[in-house]
């Protein structure tokens, strides 16, 4: 069972710019929730108590005022600066002090998930010995993706950064676990032509040694980068429709923890006395 997870929360978000020049994309609103909310929601419902979030450089004073460090949600929360973006597997670099000599969960800061029985998926997907697990998503334009070519097995026979041409349906999303190795891979791995280390560089050492495993995400389910201007609407308007509609709240934190039996009703009412009358304070009254 993994134990840690990594938020990669860094970068330039230039895709949304000139919104991102005053406040990093993972704390600019989602519905009414900063983004980061979503990622952290996934470790939690993963069973992972021990966070790190890595943040641009400049930026922890800001991340700290929302998150200071998670005892009001039963987590122990920890932060790290990059000097500046890398790729994807500087994070197991930057982040090796934190891991240590456990297994690790990685998941980029703009990345949203939504699925019936997500709780169920998570946990099953986190219980990793050795080797890493990739999650996989139907998308019907696989060429802006990093997809995976499944044998009909359903194991992992290669992988192709943005295709050309269709190759696969099967989009690598932006979690990952990963066994301890994962350190001393990153570590051996030459930046690519864009000046980065790349994730798919990594999964495929893995692959290599037929120790890549992949779960997908069903019929129905919803993941979405919110990268850019378009996603980031679209994933403000999913969020809305549904809590709205169904009267819950997605990622609510507190939510999670109460669930997990992390924290007790008390630490919700403190929560609730830090954000204030706001409407998520309110639906944490209603929630206990």
């Amino acid at each position: 069972m993994i134990k840690k997870g990594i938020i990669l929360a860094g970068g330039m978000g230039t895709r949304m710019s000139p919104l991102t020049k005053a406040v990093n994309k993972q704390l600019l609103p989602i519905y009414d929730k900063p983004l980061i909310f979503y990622p952290l929601s996934i470790l939690m419902l993963s069973k992972i108590k021990d966070i790190l979030i890595i943040v641009n450089k400049g930026e922890l004073a800001q991340y700290k005022k929302i998150l200071p460090h998670g005892k009001n949600l039963g987590l122990n929360i920890s932060f790290e600066e990059q000097e500046k973006p890398n790729g994807l597997p500087e994070a197991f670099i930057i982040g090796e002090k934190f891991i240590k000599n456990d297994n690790v969960a990685l998941i980029l800061g703009d990345n949203f998930f939504y699925a019936q029985n997500l709780s169920s998926f998570l946990t099953r997907a986190s219980k990793l010995n050795t080797g890493a697990r990739v999650i996989l998503h139907k998308v019907n334009k696989p060429h802006l993706y990093g997809v995976a070519i499944l044998d009909k097995y359903k194991n992992i026979k290669s992988i192709i950064e943005k295709p050309r041409k269709f190759v696969s349906d099967k989009a690598i999303t932006g979690l990952y676990f990963f066994d301890n190795k994962a350190i001393n891979f990153s570590k051996k791995l030459k930046k690519s032509k864009r000046g980065e280390l790349e994730i798919t560089d990594l999964l495929k050492i893995y692959n290599k040694k037929k120790k890549l495993k992949s779960d997908e995400l069903g019929r129905g389910a919803v993941w979405l980068d919110a990268g850019s201007i378009d996603d980031f609407y679209n994933t403000s308007s999913f969020v809305s429709t549904i809590e709205r509609r169904q009267g819950i709240k997605i990622a609510c934190l507190e939510e999670i923890a109460y669930n997990n039996k992390w924290i007790t009703k008390k630490e919700i009412r403190n929560s609730i006395k830090f954000y204030g009358n706001c409407e998520y304070s309110t639906y944490l009254k209603n929630f206990i």
